[in-house]
């Protein structure tokens, strides 16, 4: 039986949303924002040369029908017939975040809209900021604004030492994030607060509430560690990973994909840095069983370098990933089924810090190669699960329909 792997490279957009015009960063719409093509252009402009240099340099992404599908999204001419199946998908959800993508990716739209905090200060009713610092046995809580996760903590940590209070803040995606001291505070007591007020967010339609572990102290800095634990809203219907393990085969989920969903459908769960990820994605390829589904999120280009704007960044992660998937690509087996794509965009060129509403290309490894076109991304959840032989439910009512194509 064959295996399918869903590999979700974060924030990879290629433009050509229909729909972006509705999108923001700030009050400039997300029209034209492209994440992959302007991430190319600066780079053979010459303004892309932190830490590498030239021309764009992801041969394996390309042979698969990258730049195809950046055309194809962006409603240009197509040239060229690559060697893999490729298209470029459209998203229905009303959120450029990653559980709307994943969960639509997975087979299931959003059926609700997610609670945005207005970038204000104070961001929170008072009601649940007490509410957190009650949970949190705190006369209070710091921030209570949209920030930038690495510089609330350069602002606040002291004072966090000093008070224990804990620091809560936002950003333009649907989340409450709470950053504490592993050792002042506690890493099991900064769990603990955010899994105990988690469903009353939840509750408000907040996606997640995501707790920000940091250690450090004022002489020698702070800085984040690696135990970040989402606490997100569980899907409200079942979906590919529900419907492969219900199939009776097994699902691993690499990297985010189990905060995501909230452990639905999962088998195994693997965590680390992007690099650590690659290592766990190689050794599924060597031992994952037959009917397998292995459901992958690569974070970095999202969290280090879209939300900061950094360019050069941004290209050297993908000449990383291309370089290092390339490897996983040549050992899979025949008869199994990759496919590359991306949950929303977060183009490096653009204004402000949040992501970009666009389309994401769809590449497929073991496949005929062929166009697929413009297709939705509830259409991927179908892809995988006709390769694994997995029936695909029938969308309920009250969710909606599958998405458009354009």
């Amino acid at each position: 039986m064959a295996r399918a792997f869903l590999v979700v490279m974060d924030s990879v957009g290629i433009g050509g949303a229909p729909d972006a015009d509705t999108f923001f960063n700030g009050d400039v719409p997300d029209t034209g924002a492209n994440t992959l093509g302007h991430i190319a252009q600066a780079c053979a402009e010459g303004r892309a040369e932190a830490g590498r240099s030239g021309a764009l340099n992801v041969p394996h992404l390309a042979a698969l029908g990258l730049w195809q599908a950046v055309a194809l999204a962006n409603g240009e001419d197509v040239q060229g017939m690559p060697n893999g199946c490729w298209g470029a998908a459209t998203e229905v959800s009303r959120g450029k975040d990653t559980p709307s993508g994943h969960w639509e990716l997975a087979g299931l739209p959003v059926p609700w809209d997610w609670h945005y905090f207005p970038d204000t200060q104070p961001a929170f009713p008072a009601e649940l900021s007490a509410f957190v610092a009650q949970m949190a046995g705190t006369d209070g809580i710091l921030g209570d604004c949209h920030g930038s996760g690495t510089a609330i903590i350069d602002a606040l940590g002291q004072h966090h030492i000093e008070t224990g209070w804990p620091i809560c803040y936002t950003s333009a995606d649907s989340v409450f994030q709470i950053a504490a001291h592993e050792t002042h505070f506690g890493l099991e007591r900064l769990l603990a607060l955010c899994e105990a007020v988690a469903p009353r967010l939840h509750d408000m339609k907040v996606g997640r509430v995501i707790a920000r572990p940091f250690v450090g102290d004022a002489g020698t800095g702070f800085r984040r560690t690696g135990n970040r634990w989402d606490f997100a809203v569980m899907p409200p219907a079942p979906v590919l990973t529900n419907w492969v393990q219900d199939a009776g085969q097994k699902v691993y989920a690499v990297g985010k994909i189990g905060d995501i969903f909230s452990m639905q459908g999962i088998d195994v769960l693997v965590k680390g840095t992007d690099a650590e990820l690659m290592g766990h994605l190689g050794r599924l390829v060597e031992d994952a069983e037959d009917g397998a589904l292995i459901f992958a999120n690569f974070v970095e280009f999202d969290s280090l370098f879209g939300h900061r704007r950094d360019v050069s960044g941004y290209a050297r992660q993908l000449e990383w990933f291309d370089a290092e998937i390339g490897k996983v690509l040549a050992r899979l087996r025949p008869g199994d089924m990759m496919v590359l794509t991306a949950d929303h965009g977060n183009d490096p060129t653009w204004i402000g810090t949040d992501h970009t509403r666009e389309r994401v290309p769809v590449l497929v490894a073991g496949q005929a190669r062929a166009p697929l076109g413009l297709i939705g991304f509830r259409d991927v959840a179908a892809l995988v699960a006709g390769h694994l032989g997995v029936r695909v439910p029938d969308a309920p009512a009250a969710l909606g329909a599958s998405p458009q194509s354009a």
